[in-house]
């Protein structure tokens, strides 16, 4: 269940994109995001499919890795996706029966939409997740909010707080299927039953995995301890981040690909997403 889930993984490798410094490379997730939310005709999305090939191209992540990452997703895709295709009306309908009217433009905007939310987490966890180390997105994060410490914001603690966050997100998944796996051998059932049944058959997943959290949490805190950490002031680093050739060419591709939609958008025929 760990492999299903992108936030936290890395990958190892030398691609274009690991080599990325890690603070530019937030910045890229920001603006690749902003990108996504401008396609807003089927030929800006073809465009937005183009560039996401492109980035696992330059990332030489295995696809099948990527695919496996979308999975903890499929319900929220498929929600999304039906909501659009039975409340958007329009002008082509295909299907009707009682009540239920489904358009063209409903099917059509789902589509859009589904690509939109599959393209918002294939960008990021490329660029960033999948692509950085915790410790050098730790790194990027200070640097970025660096200007905050002059006016006394503990910037270091904070940036170590989100990576250890981010970082256990995958161990505690992997927790939590062992801990059901071991409630389902002894008789415990989570998927049969109302909605108030079924949650009260988490119970005896929560309890443990919280007393795991809390174990965890103090154990990192004594290895912290006794490796004489006292956080950021005064702290040197063992690699020190610089800019490459790199950062001003992924930065001058999305400047074009956020150049080319916003054409599209504009002057391209077809249709166009309602929301």
């Amino acid at each position: 269940m760990k492999a299903d889930v992108a936030v936290g993984q890395y990958c190892e490798g030398s691609s274009f994109l690991h080599k990325l410094n890690p603070k530019w490379k937030i910045l890229f997730a920001i603006f690749y995001i902003t990108v996504i939310f401008f396609a807003k005709n089927i030929f800006a999305f073809a465009l937005l499919i183009l560039s996401a090939v492109l980035l696992i191209a330059m990332s030489g992540i295995n696809v099948k890795v990527l695919l496996r990452g979308l999975r903890p997703i499929v319900l929220i895709i498929a929600f999304t996706a039906v909501i659009n295709i039975f409340w958007l009306r329009g002008d082509t309908e295909i299907f009707h029966l009682g009540f239920i009217h489904i358009y063209l433009e409903g099917v059509i905007n789902a589509l859009l939409i589904v690509l939109r939310v599959v393209m918002l987490v294939l960008g990021t966890s490329i660029i960033l997740t999948y692509t950085t180390t915790p410790i050098a997105l730790t790194d990027g994060i200070e640097q970025l909010l660096a200007p905050l410490a002059k006016i006394k914001v503990p910037v270091h603690e904070f940036s170590m707080m989100m990576t250890i966050a981010l970082r256990f997100i995958p161990t505690l998944v992997e927790e939590t299927d062992k801990i059901m796996s071991a409630q389902k051998a002894r008789g415990s059932d989570f998927s049969t039953g109302s909605l108030v049944k079924r949650a009260k058959a988490l119970i005896p997943v929560l309890v443990p995995l919280f007393i795991s959290a809390f174990r965890r949490a103090g154990d990192l805190a004594t290895a912290m301890e006794c490796r004489c950490y006292r956080g950021g002031e005064g702290r040197t680093r063992m690699n020190v981040l610089h800019s490459t050739w790199r950062d001003p060419v992924m930065l001058l591709m999305l400047c074009v690909l956020l150049t080319l939609i916003i054409l599209l958008n504009k002057y391209a025929p077809g249709y166009r997403l309602s929301m």
